[in-house]
């Protein structure tokens, strides 16, 4: 190899070393799973080289077993107490949940998420006593195991635990309330290599707030530019981002290194929660973090999870209809839109292979039944408190349907849900079964995947609040 070979090996080698790495977000709580071992293909085959969990669920790790895709596990906000209380329980927790996985499995776990949002405003505090407490015993817990130099341990954190005095990003600091404690948990996490994960949401800003600057939002420079003395914000991202890095340069931290936990865009359930949106902003996010430029406040590589990697049928809709729509994939692995992440050579998506389907039916309304019959409004009412009707409504996907197409898509949702049993499309003299596919235009009429039983991929409830779909329920007619 002459010099010249030599010198533009290693020019492409550093350039590769500084550009930005992109992972997923790999939640479970779907009423229909797809098997882990397709949804690790998927990513691999997707060129997608990281994985963030939730949990550590045994058959999802065991199929991430030499795949060489790079694995944060999590520990539920709701285990913290019993891990805060018990070192002996935060030594059996990871001797289960991660030594087993690497030495038997070959599984590469990169850390280990302690809690999730644990100081959400929201929670009121629920978790303060003990998120600081369990990480300690977790990081004792890996120290014993000896994996300390391979596995380290964080804490990811919702943005709402840091802001600005002076709204801009350089008046950023810790949030007054919590101020000590995330200064003793930075602390310990710098001490033993951790690193600040943070989730940052744009499209929370902008559905909390109908007077936020939408362009702002996005990445393509077409926002009034907001002015830090100087240095010019011109994306809501970069000044969140530099926000945080103010705060933890302000408690003699400036140089701690920051993984974003998640960043994303929804594609339904909310009038700015679409497709176009969403291949908008994480094609956009994409090409901003792609040549290692970073943020003004902190050049270089953006260490970042898209959220998310599937749609999850079964999660909360507390936040908004919109938190069963973060997927890039739907909930069967079909890409939703046109996204290149960089590391296909067809620069798309590639879809799940594999996935086995239930038959080719749907539960609908029968056409000779009247909007107005008595059954109607109270199977509707049950099918959405069951089902999933979050597609139905103003601005989603499925706002074009007429009353009984609406009917039908919540009779739908229940029938797939419950695995087309007979007896899920038996509401009182309205509802039938056909074989004609009843989706139309941008609504999808779902047929369910085959129930995936491994593991406790099936264990999540799936609930629809009822005060919800009574609402639906009367705004569809």
């Amino acid at each position: 190899m002459g010099w010249g070979s030599v010198l533009l090996f290693l020019a492409v080698a550093l350039l590769c070393q500084r550009t930005s790495s992109i992972g997923a977000n790999w939640g479970t709580q779907a009423s229909h799973p797809l098997p882990p071992d397709i949804v690790v293909r998927m990513l691999r085959e997707n060129g997608i080289q990281k994985v963030k969990l939730f949990d550590a669920e045994y058959d999802t790790l065991r199929a991430l077993g030499k795949s060489g895709i790079e694995v944060m596990v999590g520990i539920p906000n709701e285990m913290l107490a019993t891990l805060a209380s018990s070192l002996k329980a935060a030594e059996k927790w990871v001797a289960k949940n991660v030594s087993t996985h690497i030495s038997t499995d070959n599984v590469n776990i990169r850390y280990v998420a302690v809690g999730n949002e644990p100081f959400l405003s929201t929670y009121n505090g629920s978790y303060l006593s003990t998120t600081f407490p369990a990480l300690r015993n977790i990081q004792i817990a890996i120290i014993k195991a000896g994996l300390q130099n391979q596995v380290k341990v964080t804490c990811p954190l919702n943005a709402d635990v840091y802001d600005s005095s002076t709204t801009f990003p350089s008046g950023g600091d810790f949030r007054a309330n919590i101020r000590d404690l995330m200064i003793t948990i930075v602390k310990f996490l710098s001490e033993n290599g951790g690193p600040f994960t943070v989730n940052i949401y744009p499209f929370i800003s902008l559905y909390n707030n109908p007077d936020f600057p939408v362009d702002y939002a996005f990445f393509d420079g077409n926002s009034q530019p907001l002015n830090d003395g100087g240095t010019f914000y011109y994306n809501m991202f970069d000044a969140n981002y530099d926000t945080l890095v103010h705060a933890l340069e302000k408690n003699g931290f400036g140089n701690m290194p920051i993984i974003i936990g998640e960043i994303g865009w929804p594609t339904d359930g909310d009038s700015n929660a679409n497709v176009d949106y969403a291949r908008k902003f994480n094609q956009g996010f994409m090409a901003h973090i792609s040549g290692g430029k970073g943020t003004p406040r902190r050049p270089g590589p953006i260490d970042a999870y898209l959220f998310s990697l599937i749609d999850e049928d079964a999660k909360s809709v507390q936040p908004g209809y919109f938190e069963r729509h973060w997927g890039i994939f739907t909930f069967d692995g079909l890409p939703k839109y046109l996204l290149n992440l960089g590391t296909t050579n067809s620069g798309s998506l590639i879809q799940a292979k594999g996935v086995r389907y239930l038959q080719r039916k749907w539960c609908v309304m029968r056409p000779n039944v009247r909007l107005d019959d008595p059954q109607v409004a109270p199977s509707v009412s049950y099918a959405c408190s069951l089902g999933d009707c979050t597609s139905l409504g103003v601005g989603t996907s499925c706002a074009n349907l007429d009353g009984k197409q609406n009917i039908s898509y919540a009779f739908n949702s229940y029938y797939q849900i419950q695995d087309q049993l007979d007896t899920a499309c038996k509401f009182p003299n309205i509802s039938e079964v056909t074989k004609t596919d009843p989706s139309t235009g941008t609504c999808r009429f779902p047929i369910m995947i085959e129930p995936y039983y491994g593991g406790a991929a099936r264990e999540h409830s799936f609930f629809f609040p009822l005060v919800i779909a009574a609402a639906i329920a009367v705004s569809i007619f």
